[in-house]
């Protein structure tokens, strides 16, 4: 596990390769995030964006190279991927809240039963993260009761009761209406800014430009460019990073 500059990497990956069958999705994927970084992770459908950070936790299983979570090595050991799940908060495309529970109750049931919390101290905790997404008032409702913002405000809510190092995104807003889109990034904006680390898969570029320190593209599998958002946007190494912001953009 290195460090550099005396900066700690939440997020290692060294290495990286996953296969589907005889598909290579993922080739030696090399990518570190340091404590409090902002990553916007990009690029065309099928290149790889959302197995790689599935493999963080391993929701995913890479079959070679090296992936260290704030220094532990993610391995085939139950214990080891039970402590980095711990540490490691993911925002899902579809919200995958449990419908037959309470908002309160999706939200309480992975601190009583991952982090010993007593049903009281999960149940502020659920009402903090609540009101912090701005959703207090729907706590006793169930999500079939809720939009779809609302439903991935809870989800990110969620993920934050378990207090998390690192957050993972993956398309958070790409199930969503339009109108809908914008309160759940504000969210997203206001983590960022009180230095959640995060990694984040997404077309948003808008959202991308405020607040990510690097972006990464990905293409067919690989880290093809990463650079910081100026640089990026306004002047892209490679062709085919431009011909994918050139569409993307134009819409």
């Amino acid at each position: 596990m290195s460090e550099s500059g005396g900066d700690r990497y939440m997020l290692e990956m060294q290495g990286v390769g996953k296969w589907f069958g005889n598909f290579c999705a993922l080739y030696d994927i090399d990518l570190q995030v340091r404590s409090g970084e902002k990553v916007v992770v990009c690029g065309p459908s099928g290149s790889g964006k959302s197995t790689m950070i599935r493999c963080v936790n391993r929701l995913e299983e890479h079959q070679a190279g090296h992936i260290f979570v704030d220094g532990t090595e993610l391995t085939d050991d139950t214990k080891n991927i039970e402590l980095i799940r711990r540490e490691v908060g993911m925002v899902f495309q579809h919200f995958n809240l449990f419908p037959h529970l309470s908002v309160r109750r999706n939200l309480t049931l992975g601190p009583i039963r991952n982090l010993n919390l007593s049903k009281n101290e999960a149940d502020e905790r659920a009402m903090q993260y609540l009101e912090r997404v701005r959703i207090a008032e729907q706590a006793d409702k169930f999500p079939s009761q809720l939009s779809g913002g609302q439903q991935q405000r809870v989800a990110i809510a969620r993920a934050l009761c378990m207090q998390p190092k690192l957050m993972l995104f993956d398309e958070p807003t790409s199930a969503l209406d339009p109108e809908m889109i914008s309160g759940v990034l504000e969210v997203m904006v206001e983590l960022a800014q009180d230095g959640m680390t995060m990694v984040c898969v997404t077309h948003e570029m808008g959202f991308a430009r405020q607040v990510a320190d690097r972006m990464v593209f990905m293409d067919s599998g690989e880290i093809v460019e990463v650079a910081p958002p100026d640089r990026f946007f306004s002047d892209p190494e490679t062709e085919r990073t431009k011909l994918f912001l050139s569409q993307i953009l134009s819409h």
